[in-house]
């Protein structure tokens, strides 16, 4: 358990950290978009081009864990909103508590805490999943805003931005990229190659400092009356479900498993604040959401950890006979 602990701690230190210097420096949310500029734009697809052009290409075509893996989250997703518009007959805010529920910080803590937890052998699936779910949740929150009213563009004005959302996110063009250089055997000239190892070893503490500042920033107000709900989706059966889905579906390396799986464990995303602001809807308690199962993730997904590293959680619910 001390191994465990010795793992998420400096993990969540890092988010602690930046919660209490931005407590008592006060800077505004805005002196943080820099630091979020170099994360999204240059750390983290440094990180993924990195560690995806130095892998075999095969291993970048695994269609069935990509499958498993996306498949859970909408389960999920599908879940949490269909029981909310069941009761509230709304679509805009059934999206954004569907979101809260499946939608995991992967972009932020994905990479950084499965790369601890797991070594380099996490990359490519951390990049596959990312990959692939960002490309449907950019595509699903405005296209559900559309069935509710709440998008006022024409459809074909619509479905461009969100093509030109998923082709230019700096995320996607780095796996792609990243992809090419795998299947072309490239390999980057020695100082390249140095200047994106050094760009890589900064991407998770300043990505974990900067979510630290962010949560510091949006103060708790409205916490809603689902978010008991929402956290055990997020924290619980999103997991639990990745890990039966990827189980049933192929057979798979143990590290890809347990890093789908941690995934998936992850609290909400800070994006599902963004988008509710960008439709106001849900706004504050989207802000709630994500604060408080960042809280009560550092004992789930300790736990979940405690259950991977000490052998109680096998690799495969449904191992070949």
């Amino acid at each position: 358990m001390y191994d465990v602990f010795g793992l998420v701690l400096p993990f969540f230190g890092l988010i602690f950290l930046g919660f209490v210097v931005a407590r008592i420096t006060r800077q505004p949310l805005e002196a943080l978009g820099w630091m979020n500029t170099f994360i999204i734009y240059v750390a983290l697809p440094a990180l993924f081009f990195q560690l995806l052009s130095k892998t075999p290409i095969e291993r970048l075509t695994e269609w069935s864990y990509i499958f498993g893996a996306v498949a859970s989250t909408y389960i999920v997703f599908t879940l949490m909103f269909g029981g909310s518009w069941l009761t509230g007959r709304n679509i805009a805010e059934s999206t954004i508590k569907g979101l809260a529920s499946a939608y995991g910080n992967i972009g932020y803590m994905g990479p950084g805490l499965a790369l601890l937890a797991f070594g380099e052998e996490a990359a490519v699936p951390v990049a596959l999943i990312f990959c692939f779910e960002n490309i449907i949740h950019f595509a699903i929150a405005p296209m559900m805003m559309a069935l509710s009213g709440g998008e006022k563009r024409p459809p074909l004005a619509l479905a461009g931005d969100v093509i030109r959302k998923i082709a230019l996110h700096p995320f996607i063009i780095a796996t792609a990229v990243g992809v090419a250089a795998a299947a072309l055997h490239y390999q980057a000239p020695v100082p390249v190659d140095r200047l994106f190892e050094t760009l890589a070893r900064a991407a998770a503490p300043c990505a974990l400092f900067a979510m630290g500042v962010t949560l510091a920033l949006r103060p708790l107000k409205r916490v809603p009356k689902e978010l008991g709900l929402i956290a055990a989706l997020k924290l619980v059966v999103h997991p639990v479900l990745c890990y039966v889905v990827l189980s049933a579906v192929g057979d798979f390396q143990p590290v890809w498993i347990y890093t789908a799986v941690l995934l998936a464990a992850l609290p909400t995303a800070t994006n599902v604040f963004v988008i509710a602001q960008q439709y106001g809807v849900w706004v504050e308690r989207a802000s709630a959401s994500i604060l408080l199962t960042t809280l009560l993730s550092v004992g789930t997904v300790t736990g979940l950890l405690y259950l991977i590293k000490t052998g109680v959680l096998p690799p495969d619910l449904f191992p070949p006979a």
